[in-house]
C-alpha cells in the first residue's frame, strides 16, 4: 500500500510533463506554420509593389496619388506579415532564417521612412491636381460660353426666318425649334433663341462649379484618408523596427 500510494505523485508528475511536452509540440507546429504564412504574405506584397510601380510614372501627380493610395491600402499584408514572421522572435529559428529576419527588421525601418516621406508628396500633388482641376473645368467652361457668344453673334446677323431655323437647328433643341418655327415674328423668334442661350449658358456655368467642387471634395477626402493612412503605416513600421531588436543581434 505504502509503495503504491509513493507511486502516485511520480505518475502525476509524469502525466505533467507528457502534457508539457505535447503542448510544447504542439506551440512549435503552430510557430512554424504561423511563420510560414507570414513569409506567404510578404511575397504577396512584393507582387503588388511590381503591380503598382510597373509602369512607372513618376512626375505625374495623378500617377503619385495613385500610387500613394495603393500603397497605403496595401500596408496591412507587409505589417500581418511580419507580426506572423517575427511571433515568437529568435525561438525556434531555423540557421537560414537568421539573416532573412535581420533584413526584414532592417526593412521596416526603410518602408517607415518611405511612409513619411510620402506625406510631403501627397500634400504636394493635392495642391496640384487641385489647381489641375481648377484649370480643366475653366478651360471646358471657357470653350462653352465661346460657343454661345458665337451663336450670340450669328444671331444678331440673321435677316430671314429660314436663317433663324437653321441657327437653331444647330443648337440640337427640338422645343427651341418648334418655339421659333411658331413665332409670329422673326424678332420674337430671336428674343426666344437669345433667352435660351442665356438659360443653356447659367446652366453649363452652374454644372461646371458643381463639377469642380465634387471633384475637389473627392480630392481633399482621399488627400487626407492616403495622407493619415501613410503616417499610421510610418508610426507601425517604425514600432515593429524597434520591437525586432533581436533580429538585428542574431
Amino acid at each position: 500500500m505504502a509503495k503504491s500510494s509513493t507511486n502516485k505523485p511520480t505518475d502525476k508528475l509524469t502525466e505533467t510533463v507528457d502534457e508539457l511536452w505535447q503542448f510544447s509540440s504542439g506551440l512549435s507546429r503552430s510557430l512554424n506554420l504561423l511563420h510560414w504564412i507570414g513569409y506567404g504574405f510578404l511575397a504577396l506584397t512584393l507582387f503588388d509593389l511590381v503591380e503598382i510601380f510597373v509602369p512607372s510614372r513618376f512626375m505625374n501627380p495623378v500617377w503619385e496619388m495613385q500610387m500613394l493610395g495603393a500603397l497605403v491600402e496595401q500596408a496591412p499584408v507587409p505589417l500581418i506579415g511580419l507580426a506572423l514572421v517575427f511571433f515568437g522572435e529568435p525561438n525556434l529559428r531555423a540557421r537560414w532564417e537568421r539573416p532573412i529576419l535581420k533584413f526584414l527588421s532592417w526593412s521596416a525601418l526603410l518602408l517607415a521612412v518611405l511612409f513619411f516621406l510620402l506625406i510631403p508628396l501627397g500634400l504636394l500633388n493635392t495642391v496640384r491636381l487641385d489647381r489641375q482641376i481648377d484649370k480643366e473645368i475653366s478651360a471646358q467652361l471657357d470653350r462653352d460660353i465661346a460657343q454661345f457668344q458665337q451663336v450670340k453673334s450669328q444671331l444678331e446677323l440673321v435677316q430671314t426666318q429660314e436663317e433663324l431655323e437653321k441657327l437653331v437647328s444647330r443648337l440640337d433643341s427640338q422645343a427651341l425649334a418648334q418655339e421659333v418655327k411658331n413665332a409670329p415674328q422673326l424678332e420674337e423668334g430671336k428674343k426666344q433663341v437669345a433667352s435660351s442661350i442665356a438659360i443653356a449658358q447659367r446652366k453649363i456655368t452652374v454644372e461646371a462649379e458643381e463639377t469642380q467642387a465634387s471633384r475637389q471634395l473627392t480630392l481633399l477626402k482621399k488627400s487626407v484618408k492616403w495622407n493619415l493612412g501613410a503616417l499610421i503605416c510610418g508610426v507601425l513600421f517604425l514600432l515593429t523596427w524597434q520591437a525586432t531588436y533581436w533580429a538585428r543581434l542574431l
